[in-house]
């Protein structure tokens, strides 16, 4: 039998933290009785949720400085990168329980199960960024996702979430047999599915007569990664999907499942190039960001209808995260080792770590948090807005319905602004300084080229962001129309993302240096 001791659980305690958070939701109902107008007796659940997310967040900044290492025989590591994103994702989480109280008991909606639901799939989340073994996370894939797929279609009102949660699962499970498939072929090649074995004897598999199987394998790895992601060709599923679901929802899947998704993607690849060589991670990922800046831009220019306009928005900012995952992995980026990074120092890796990448992981994570952050407020702003009898109406998230809200709600004007400019890369936001962090390190790669698309690709989404602004501003509201309720966990929400997008944008060198101080404690 294995013998483990306090120290190998120490990356796990987040996730233990939610897990046991949900459970305890999930009792709560045995307890309460299911009737008309019985939301109000409910209140407390979404205060679980938040304090949940908040210890659980606490446990993974504390982690961050804990020196890195492999813990659990092998199959997860624990180190500042792992720790960040989960810090990242118990704050999408917190926000996400907040929007969903106001939302679900406007609807006669609040139950247990569904804060339950969001804790587990944060704990998923958590699990798969320490991921490095690919049954272990494969499992924590699954634990995620299928978590988001009965969130997906939890009102079952109307035909939309049923679309939305039926088009989720049927490529959800399509994307994570391509990733097993893909995981299954790289055992086949190398007979271990540790990243750690494999990185080991993958350069012998990948020049003899193993190679297809190594090639094949880290392509269909890839191309699972790129359908959690959002990245074009695979992002056919993100407008339905972020349209049926609650809103909420939709703001928890863009934040938290890119972020997780993302951390694992950069985890298996920074693991596995080395035996393959930089060029093929760098030619994958960078045919993905051109393709998913241009497209996901392109596709977000005429649409009217705002909660599809976010989510092509989101599909453009997976094009800029790639962006410095392509620069990982650029010829020009470091010596011999091509973008092990950070990453690298742990004994997971056993590389020499290349303090060059050190800037590159930084912008990624700190993009990750910004983003977060001015999704949950751009969304939080489309969830209070939204009204029970307009659910079924395909005019629910039109332009129309934010003319005027300087005047009516100015509040949430604010708030929305302030989201669109960041999503815009305009200063003084959050958007702002993670674009430039990104840019600048995909300059410093040698990815000049692909670094101009990128800065294109968001003056043009400056049209589609600023459209909304000018609607609230300088748009008369239609007369007759209905003033939203407003909950005061609603404008909590609003006014912790809007605070994190101005303040992060005007002051981020407290998050910046506290990413460095964790980078180079990965370095030492």
């Amino acid at each position: 039998m294995p013998s483990f001791s306090i120290q190998d659980f120490m990356p796990i305690f987040p996730a233990a933290i939610l897990a046991v958070g949900a459970m305890a939701l999930l009792l709560s109902e045995a307890f309460l009785v299911s009737v008309p107008h019985a939301s109000a007796s409910r209140g407390y659940q979404a205060v679980i949720g938040v304090i949940t997310a908040a210890f659980a967040g606490t446990v993974a900044f504390h982690n961050a400085f804990e020196d890195p290492r492999v813990v659990l025989q092998g199959f997860a590591v624990l180190d500042p990168f792992s720790s960040f994103v989960t810090v990242v994702v118990a704050v999408t989480v917190g926000l996400a329980v907040l929007l969903s109280a106001g939302f679900l008991k406007h609807r006669n909606a609040e139950r247990g199960e569904f804060y339950a639901l969001m804790l587990f799939a944060a704990a998923g989340m958590s699990l798969l960024a320490l991921s490095a073994e690919f049954i272990t996370l494969f499992v924590n894939l699954e634990v995620l996702s299928v978590a988001t797929y009965a969130l997906t279609a939890y009102l079952r009102r109307g035909t939309r979430p049923a679309e939305a949660g039926f088009k989720y699962f049927i490529l959800g499970a399509f994307s994570g047999a391509l990733l097993l498939y893909g995981a299954a072929l790289l055992y086949g090649a190398t007979g271990t599915t540790k990243l750690a074995g494999m990185a080991e004897v993958l350069r012998a598999a990948s020049s003899g007569d193993k190679a297809w199987l190594v090639y094949c394998g880290m392509v269909l790895v890839a191309t699972g990664f790129a359908f959690k992601v959002a990245a074009v060709p695979f992002h056919m599923w993100t407008p339905d999907v972020y349209e049926g679901a609650p809103t909420p929802v939709t703001a928890l899947m863009s934040a938290g499942v890119k972020a997780a998704a993302f951390v694992a993607l950069i985890r298996v690849f920074v693991a596995l190039a080395p035996g393959l060589g930089p060029q093929v991670p760098f030619v994958l990922f960078g045919g993905l960001a051109l393709l998913t800046m241009v497209a996901g831009n392109l596709m977000a220019l005429p649409q009217r209808n705002v909660k599809r306009m976010l989510a092509y928005s989101s599909v453009a900012h997976a094009g800029y995260v790639l962006l410095g995952v392509t620069a990982l992995f650029a010829p020009a980026a470091g010596t011999e080792g091509h973008g092990m990074g950070v990453l690298s120092a742990s004994p997971l890796l056993g590389q020499v770590p290349a303090s060059a990448h050190a800037d590159i992981y930084k912008a990624i994570l700190f993009y990750l948090l910004g983003y977060a952050v001015t999704t949950i407020g751009s969304f939080g702003v489309l969830a209070a807005l939204e009204r029970r009898e307009d659910e079924t109406r395909g005019t629910t998230w039109d332009l129309d319905r934010f003319a005027g809200l300087a005047h009516s709600k100015p509040g949430w004007a604010i708030a929305m602004a302030a989201c669109m400019l960041s999503l815009g890369g305009i200063p003084p936001t959050v958007g702002f300084m993670g674009k430039l962090l990104v840019f600048r390190a995909a300059v410093d790669a040698g990815l000049l080229g692909l670094a101009i698309v990128g800065v294109l690709t968001s003056a043009a989404a400056a049209y589609y962001y600023l459209r909304v602004v000018v609607y609230m501003f300088m748009r008369n509201a239609a007369e007759g129309a209905a003033v939203p309720e407003r909950h005061w966990q609603t404008d909590v929400a609003l006014a912790v993302a809007t605070a994190g997008v101005i303040l992060l944008g005007i002051l981020p060198g407290p998050v910046t240096a506290w990413l460095t101080q964790a980078t180079m404690l990965a370095l030492r």
